[in-house]
C-alpha cells in the first residue's frame, strides 16, 4: 500500500493502538530526529524546496506515482531474496527514465546544450564500486557503472572511453535527442539569461537486503549550464556516494563540488565507524554542519544495517520516498514532510 507521509503517520498511530491492546508488535513511527525505522529501501529525487502549492495536482501525483514506481521496483528485489545491488541499480533505473527527475530521461544540459550523465555504484558487502561521468549516449548510467565495477578493472571510466566501454559490454547506443526535454531546455535558456535555473533532481538510492547488507548508488544530469566536462559528486565514490555494510549506504544530493571537498558520504560512514554516533547523528553532522560551514546546501538519504533511515537536509526540503520491511510505502515531496535533521 503506497501512502503520503501524513496518512503513513495516521496510520502507524492507529496500528501502536491496536498493538497495544493486542500485544503484537508494530513497526516504529518516524522519531524526531527524522530517522524512520524498519527501512529495506529509500530512494530520493533531489534536494531543494518544494513548498506546497508549488506544483498541482497532477504534478504531485507524477511526482509520487515515480517514487512508488522505484521504490516497488527494488522492494520487489528484496523482497524475493535478492541484493541491495541489485535492489538500488532497479530502483535508480526507473527514476533514470522518468523525466521528471535530473538523471537519464529529463537531464539538464550543459553549455553547448548537451546532456552529460554520471552516475555511480557501491556494493557495501566488498566495498567494490563502479562509477561513469561525462556519459553522452547510454540510457541507463547506473546500469553501466555497474558494469564498470563487474566488468573492468577500473572503478570510474568518462567521456569518450566511458561510452565506448558501453558499446564494447552490448549497452544499446542512445542518441541524445532521447534526453530531451522541454523543461530543460527552458532552464538553460534562462540560465544563459541570466536568471537562476532550477537544476535539482538528481536521484539516489539505499537499500538493505536478508543478508543485511547495504548498498548505495546515485545518478545526475549535473548542472544546468555548466560546462563542458564539469562533473560533480554523484559519480564520486566517497563524496556523493558510499556504502559500507558494517556502517552506512548513503547518496548525496546538492553542490556536487563542496560534497567532494567535503568528502561528505564517507565522512558520515566514518562518524559511525570511527565516533560510533548513530546514522541519524552522522548524517545531520555532515549535510546540516559541515557542508554549509562549505558554503553550500545538500541532503542524503542514509541507511543503516539496522534499517534506520536519516534524510537529512541544509535545503528547505528534499524529495524523497521509503519502504518498510512489511512493505508499506512511504512518499514526501513537501518541504514539511522530511524533517531537516
Amino acid at each position: 500500500m503506497a501512502v503520503s507521509r501524513p496518512h503513513a503517520l495516521r496510520l502507524v498511530a492507529l496500528t501502536a493502538l491496536l498493538g497495544a491492546i493486542t500485544g503484537f508488535a508494530v513497526p516504529s513511527a518516524p522519531t524526531g530526529s527524522g530517522a524512520v525505522r524498519e527501512v529495506v529501501l529509500a530512494v530520493h529525487g533531489g534536494a531543494g524546496s518544494l513548498p506546497r502549492g508549488s506544483i498541482t495536482p497532477d504534478q504531485e501525483k507524477a511526482y509520487r506515482t515515480a517514487l512508488e514506481k522505484a521504490l516497488r521496483a527494488g522492494y520487489t528485489v528484496i523482497r524475493g531474496g535478492g541484493s541491495s545491488l541489485d535492489a538500488v541499480e532497479q530502483a535508480v533505473r526507473v527514476l533514470e527514465d522518468d523525466p521528471n527527475f535530473n538523471a537519464g530521461k529529463g537531464a539538464v544540459f550543459n553549455t553547448d546544450g548537451e546532456h552529460e550523465l554520471d552516475a555511480s555504484i557501491m556494493n557495501g558487502r566488498d566495498l567494490r564500486s563502479g562509477a561513469v561521468a561525462g556519459v553522452h549516449n547510454t540510457r541507463n548510467p547506473i546500469s553501466l557503472a555497474r558494469l564498470v565495477m563487474e566488468r573492468s578493472k577500473h572503478v570510474l571510466m568518462a567521456g569518450r572511453g566511458a561510452d565506448a566501454f558501453a558499446l564494447q559490454s552490448g549497452v544499446p547506443y542512445t542518441t541524445q535527442d532521447y534526453f530531451f526535454t522541454q523543461r530543460r531546455w527552458d532552464a538553460l535558456i534562462r540560465a544563459k539569461g541570466g536568471q537562476a535555473a532550477d537544476t535539482g533532481g538528481t536521484v539516489g538510492a539505499v537499500a538493505l537486503d536478508r543478508d543485511r547488507q547495504l548498498a548505495a548508488a546515485t545518478s545526475t544530469g549535473g548542472l544546468t549550464n555548466k560546462l563542458v566536462g564539469r562533473v560533480g559528486d554523484s559519480p564520486i565514490i566517497g563524496a556523493g556516494t558510499y556504502a559500507d555494510s558494517k556502517t552506512v549506504a548513503i547518496s548525496c544530493t546538492g553542490t556536487g563540488e563542496v560534497f567532494i571537498r567535503g568528502v561528505a558520504a564517507h565522512d558520515v560512514s566514518a562518524l559511525i565507524d570511527y565516533a560510533r554516533m548513530p546514522v541519524e547523528r552522522a548524517a545531520s553532522t555532515v549535510v546540516n554542519d559541515k557542508i554549509p560551514a562549505l558554503g553550500a546546501t545538500g541532503g542524503a538519504i542514509a541507511l543503516d544495517p539496522k534499517g534506520t533511515l536519516a534524510t537529512p537536509h541544509s535545503t528547505p526540503g528534499i524529495i524523497n520516498g521509503y519502504v518498510t520491511r512489511d512493505g508499506t510505502i512511504v512518499t514526501r515531496l513537501y518541504d514539511d514532510e522530511t524533517p531537516a535533521r
